[in-house]
Formats: C-alpha cells, structure tokens, sequence
C-alpha cells in the first residue's frame, strides 16, 4: 500500500498490522536533512536527528581489548544518553525504523550503532537501512521503497580505522607527554600530513635565491600614431637569454636599442580544450581554495548545508549531491536531465552522445561525483536566496558539472617574433622578442562557465601586423627577479598530495589540516601551512624513532588494507595485529631510552615581569608562544610576545586576534591609546635600513614569499637575507 503527497510516493510498512496506525521513525543526522527529509515524507513519518555518533570509544582511557581481537568497549558519547533514550523510545513506539544516516563507513557505523542500542530497548521493532547519494524527492522515494541491510563489511572497514588510530595516539600522545610537554598528541595520517609539510619546510629554507633578469620591450608599427604594444625577449644569439645582473642586462639593451626591428615570423596554433570531469571532494577542495580563497575545511562546511538543504523560496532543498567521493561517475538519470537542458539552451553544443570520464582504480564508487540535484536550478536563479558563500559554491559544482556534458572548446593562439638585428659593425646578434594571444574559435563548454573562467577563455589580443612589417623599438623595461624555491603547501595543494599519494580518504581530508592547525603544529601564513617549532620538533622526533608510521608509502598501504576490509578480502583483527604488535614492543622501547626534551623549548628573556620584578620566560602554549613570569606558580603574570616596536608610539607590537572569526593581526599592546596595526607577521629584530620601520613578510604570485617594509611611505622591498633593492 502507498500513498503520495508532495511527489513522493509513501510506503506505509506491511511488516506488522499495528504499523499502519503507527509512525515510521527515519532517523538521519543532522537537523537541517531532518527538515528537509520530512518536507518530502507524511504524516506518517516521524523524521529525528541523532547529531552524529551517539556511541563511540571513551576519551579516557584506551579502550581496546588487545589480548582478544582489539574488540573495541563502546560507550554512549557524554552528554549524549538523553538524546539516545529519546530515540530508543520513539523507536519503541514506532512501527518501523528507518536508518537513513550518510552512505559511507562513518553513516553505516552511526547505524550499526543505533540498531544495537534501540534493538537493546525494543526488539520487536522492524530496523532497516536506507541510503541515497541526494536529498530529493525521487531520491527519497526510492531509499524509502527499497530498504535495506547494514553492510557488515563497511562498519568493519570503519571499526578498523577507529581502532588503529586509537592504537597510535593512545600510545604515541603518553610518550610525547613524558618526553616533550604534556597536552601533544600524535595520530596516525595527520603525522604522515605533518612530515610532508615539515620536509617541505627545510626545502624552502634550505633555497638560495638566485637573481635574474627578464627585458620587456615597446614596440611600435609605422610612424606617427601606429599601434603600440609590448614583446618579452625570449631569445639572445639563439638561446634563452641569462641575464644575471642589471649590468649585463644594460649592455645587452645598449646593443639593441638602434637595431632595426621587425616582424620575423607568425604562427597560428589551434587547441582542443576538453571539459574536466565533475568536481570530487578533493577536487572541489583545491578549487574553491584557489578560486575563492577557501580553507578546506570551510568549503566542506558550505558543502554540507548544500546537500542537507536550502530553503529557496518554495521549501527546503538539497541542492548538491553528497560531498564525499572520489568518484567521477554520473547516474544515468543526471546526465539524461543535463543533456535534455544543454538541449534547450545551447543546442549547437551538445556532443551526439553522453562523456563517460573513467574512476580512478582505488577509487570507492559509493557515490557520484559532486553534481547539482536540479540542474534546472541556475546559479542564477539562486541569487536571491543562498548567501555569498553557498552561491560562489553552488556555482563552481553547476557550472563543473553542466561544462563535463558539453562539447570540447577550440581556441587558437597566434604568435608573434620579432627580430632586433644588431649590425655586424656594432658585434653582430640578434634578439628575438614574442608576443602571443590566445582566442576562442569554438565556445563549446565554455558557455556556462563565468566564475570557472579560464585564461583561454578571457583571451588576449595581439597587435595586427605581417610577416616583414618594420617596427620601431619605443622603450625597454629591465626587470629584476628571485628565483624561487618550491611553494609551501596550500590547503590545495597539501589535499592534492594526500591525495596522489593514497593518503586518506575524501571524509578526512578537511580534518588533517584542522587538526594540525588545532594542535599549533603548523599555523597558516598568507594562505600557506607554516610548521611551527613544535611541529618540527614533534616530526623529527617521529621520523627518528617511528619511521613506518610516518612513512608516506607505508600510510597508503593501510588505506589500502582498510578497503581491503571494507570488500570483505582480509579479516580486520587480523590487520590490526600485523601492525600493533611490532608497534607496540617499538613504544615501550622509546619510552625507555628516549630522553627528555621537557623544558628545551622554554627560553629565558631580559623581560622583567611587571608584577613580582621577576625575569619573564619564552614558553610554549596550546596556542603558540607566551611569555610567563618565572615566579610561577607564586606569579601568574602571561602576556604577548613581543614581535617588533611600534612606529607610533614606540610601544611593542604583538600578535592579537578579532572578535568573532578570531582572525590574526598584529597591533600595539598600548591600544586603545595606540591604535597602529599591521595585517602582515613581523619578521623579528629586522628593521628596514631606509626608514628604520620594522620588515614583515609579504606574499603575492608575482613575487612568492618576500619582505618588505611596513612603513606605506616607504620602497624598500628585498627577498632573501643577504641584500635586496629599492623597488
């Protein structure tokens, strides 16, 4: 028997004949996909949220049997037993249970869990699973007619992981209190997370900035009032040109300046662009950190609201489908809807038949790739109704998604040489000097996307000229350059190695650098992760005595074995011994001969504390250094470091948070009677030699990571420790 309402058609449970006349109990987990879910249901549903886990392992204590198959003690989550006897009596009144929490190794654990605990308090209760990639009424309707059974295999693939990551903190985090400073904590892939970023580190410190120097010229066509334009030098005597300093770069212009010029040579070069396939968690990541400036763990946040549901103005709405995969791969009735509205609105740039894009082998095919739920839904029609945030998002999934289902773009990039032919009389030589531009000839996909505009798509013009044309050379424009050292990791780009490397999984990405960042392990700086002292120190030490653990290809094989778990092919006990009991016999070893590194990060200061005359000391908190008086626990004086002496008032700078996002500035500890402020770190004890400011660090894309003065009145700019120029 069903009944419809709202477009979905309603199973009202043949199991028992007492259930027609009581609810069916859905339990999702969180509140906002509660409201969204029961929007699309009857009144014959009753939809609760169970705020994710309700049962889990204990904070205080290992809790793991590891004399009888690591079988796990779990625990009602404090503060959470109201929630759960609240559930367990719905659930008792009910007639049905319908476990409907996310469809991966967290959401089939979160079930598994429910059904135990409510089984526990009503027995004959029905308790199934239901599971849909999207929050939409066909979806619902069709997890709602065809339920099913927990995945054994999955909660074991996810108790494997729980277990094993509670084996290394539990036993790694004692030893870093014994040995370093109580509070630390180490975990399994975050450590590995760590060390990439720590190797990264003493690769950027380790470069030595080399300078260069690029020429650009102006040229222009026939007399009077011809067109103007620039050309870079590309070429010298046939070859790349070196220029290692302004003074061979002056000769080399000394000997082109009167060298006729003119156009050597043009080529026309056309491109196929291909659509990228649909976005994937780590691909959304990396875009909506290098598009719009998110952290991971923001754009997840955003993601989440997405697919929970939005109210656009006619009720709730998922407007994304999960955002957990690695999957690239599209139901059939996605891309049937995406076709059909290509169709409508640009006919001539739909492909005869659908783009299949391949999944990667290790990836888990659980879930489509991240796609729209209504492709109807334009980022334009939404303007009104999601915030600033939700649209920029909701537009790069649209426009990705929309773009993989069209045709390819062609564009053509037209080159330009310019010969300047130095007369023999004068030492012979010639120059080349290029300008290229890029143009669309085909829009293809290019059609929907604005806001994943590419450089092919916005193009650049090239000056009208022919093969032979003669130009007359205007002015040159030496430039001086740094060579730079490999990039510090971004949230992008640490989430494209962990990725590439087989290190986690889409759910755990976000949370690596949140954690890392929680525990001041590493620290962000102009949108790079920094590793701070501690994190070195924690890293090193690891490296030194736990290699396997930090070790990049050792990690991946564990992930490997988790899936391996997850297909039913290796027993999980089994997989958790192989690894513990080495692991554990290595702890207990460490512990014994390690030595003590309490204390080493303490640094005395000629500070004298202002309530007891005592010296203040350099210490290491839970959120970076401090200084405390060394009367402690007589004095319990702390205040800021300070970083560098105010222009102003000649106060001390020092690092201070804003209210609410509690973002990072840097301002006189004398405010409010000083209000100065600088938004860039400073770099400690350096000042600017020309106005006597103190130096900060600065980063941009044409420059990378350089110093410069605080002072707006001042020039002074240099990029490596021994010397620099004036802007």
């Amino acid at each position: 028997m069903s009944t419809k309402k709202s477009g979905v058609k309603i199973r009202t449970g043949k199991t028992k004949k007492a259930s027609l006349d009581k609810k069916i109990l859905v339990i999702v987990e969180s509140p906002a996909k509660a409201k969204t879910i029961e929007k699309y249901l009857g009144s014959q549903y009753s939809v609760k949220a169970s705020m994710g886990h309700l049962i889990d392992l204990p904070k205080s204590r290992l809790a793991i049997d590891v004399d009888h198959e690591f079988e796990p003690e779990y625990i009602t989550v404090r503060g959470r037993a109201r929630l759960l006897k609240e559930l367990q009596g719905d659930a008792k009144r009910a007639g049905e249970v319908l476990l409907a929490s996310d469809n991966d190794r967290e959401g089939e654990a979160i079930a598994w869990h429910l059904r135990r605990a409510i089984t526990a308090k009503a027995e004959q209760v029905p308790i199934k699973r239901i599971s849909f990639n999207e929050i939409t009424p066909q979806a619902i309707r069709e997890a709602v007619g065809n339920p099913s059974g927990i995945d054994e295999s999955k909660v074991n693939a996810q108790k494997a992981r729980r277990v094993l990551d509670r084996l290394v903190g539990y036993n790694l985090s004692p030893l870093l209190w014994k040995k370093v400073k109580n509070g630390l904590s180490a975990g399994r892939v975050q450590s590995v997370a760590l060390r990439l970023i720590c190797d990264r580190e003493k690769e950027v410190e380790s470069f030595t900035p080399e300078e260069y120097w690029t020429v650009e010229a102006d040229f222009k066509t026939g007399k009077g009032e011809g067109r103007q334009f620039s050309a870079q030098l590309v070429l010298w005597q046939g070859k790349k040109p070196e220029l290692r300093n302004e003074e061979e770069v002056q000769r080399l212009i000394g000997m082109l300046k009167n060298s006729p010029c003119m156009v050597a040579d043009i080529r026309e070069t056309e491109k196929t662009v291909k659509p990228k396939p649909p976005f994937t968690t780590s691909q959304l990541q990396q875009t909506a950190a290098n598009r719009l400036g998110f952290t991971s763990k923001k754009t997840m946040q955003i993601a989440q609201q997405l697919y929970e549901g939005v109210d656009i103005g006619q009720g709730r709405v998922g407007l994304i489908t999960y955002m957990r995969t690695d999957s690239v791969r599209i139901s059939n009735l996605a891309v049937t809807e995406v076709r059909d509205w290509i169709a409508r609105n640009y006919p001539g740039d739909l492909p005869g038949a659908p783009v299949e894009y391949s999944v990667r082998k290790n990836a888990q095919d659980a879930h489509e790739a991240i796609r729209p739920t209504y492709v109807q839904y334009t980022p334009d029609s939404l303007k009104e109704t999601l915030s600033r945030d939700q649209l920029r998002l909701y537009t790069l999934v649209w426009e990705r998604f929309t773009a993989c289902q069209m045709k390819n773009a062609r564009t053509k990039t037209i080159s330009i040489d310019i010969s300047a032919a130095i007369p023999e009389a004068d030492g012979g030589g010639e120059g080349i000097f290029r300008i290229a531009g890029t143009k669309i000839i085909e829009r293809g996909f290019y059609q929907v996307m604005k806001l994943l505009t590419t450089k092919e798509e916005k193009g650049s013009p090239v000056p009208p000229v022919k093969k032979g044309d003669a130009l007359t050379v205007e002015k040159f424009y030496p430039e001086q350059h740094f060579t730079q050292g490999p990039p510090r990791y971004t949230d992008a780009s640490i989430v494209k190695t962990l990725e590439e490397k087989g290190i986690g999984r889409p759910s755990t990405y976000a949370p690596i650098i949140s954690v890392l960042l929680d525990r001041y392990y590493v620290t962000r700086s102009n949108k790079q992760l920094v590793p701070t002292l501690l994190g070195k120190m924690i890293s090193d030490m690891l490296c030194e005595y736990f290699p396997h653990v930090v070790d990049v290809t050792f990690t991946a094989s564990m992930e490997t074995k988790l899936d391996a778990v997850e297909e039913n092919r290796i027993r999980w006990p089994d997989m958790i011994k192989e690894f513990y009991d080495p692991f554990k016999d290595l702890v207990d070893e460490v512990g014994k001969t390690l030595e003590s590194y309490k204390g080493t990060l303490d640094e005395k200061t000629d500070l004298i504390c202002e309530k007891c005359g005592k010296p203040m000391v350099k210490k290491l908190g839970r959120f970076g250094f401090f200084l405390a008086c060394s009367g402690f626990p007589d004095c319990k004086n702390t205040r800021s470091i300070p970083l560098a002496v105010c222009p102003k008032c000649g106060g001390d700078i020092v690092a201070r948070k804003t209210k609410g996002r509690g973002k990072e500035f840097y301002g006189c500890a004398n405010y409010p009677d000083c209000d100065f402020i600088s938004h860039f770190k400073p770099l400690p004890k350096q000042n600017c030699p020309k106005c006597g400011w103190f130096l900060v660090e600065k980063y941009d894309k044409k420059n990378g990571v350089h110093k410069g003065c605080i002072n707006p009145q001042c020039d002074y700019l240099h990029s490596d420790d021994e010397g620099g120029h004036e802007a």
